[in-house]
């Protein structure tokens, strides 16, 4: 069982950068592939990153072209996302999730979510 506790998110402008974290519970993270995703009001759920267990593999959705980047600390249980260049189209709720299986995509196949952390992008 691993809890998961995103912080960091708030308001920025357009441009501007946020680093979101995300502390999970347990002894085990380091066994946990984990991945961020966002919702915004009215639309369906969406991928944004993944990063393996040892995290030297990251993956990312097609829209973040360059500007996030996923990290993990397993020594602190922590997974990051610094997020650059935002736009006011990134305005959603962010969740970070776990799952012990192979990478994925999907979050129908991420046992474990955290709460969310709003970010809010203003033009």
């Amino acid at each position: 069982q691993v809890q998961l506790d995103e912080s960091g998110g708030g308001l920025v402008q357009a441009g501007g950068s946020l680093r979101l974290s995300c502390a999970a519970s347990g002894r085990t993270f380091g066994n946990y592939v984990m991945g961020w995703f966002r919702q915004a009001p009215g639309k369906e759920r969406e991928f944004v990153a993944a990063i393996s267990r040892s995290g030297q593999l990251t993956y990312y959705g097609d829209f973040v072209k360059g500007r996030f980047t996923i990290s993990r600390d397993n020594a602190k249980n922590t997974v990051y996302l610094q997020m650059n260049g935002l736009k006011p189209e990134d305005t959603a709720v962010y969740y970070c999730a776990g799952r012990q299986g192979l990478r994925s995509i999907s979050g129908n196949d991420y046992d474990y979510w955290g709460q969310g952390t709003q970010v809010t992008v203003s033009s």
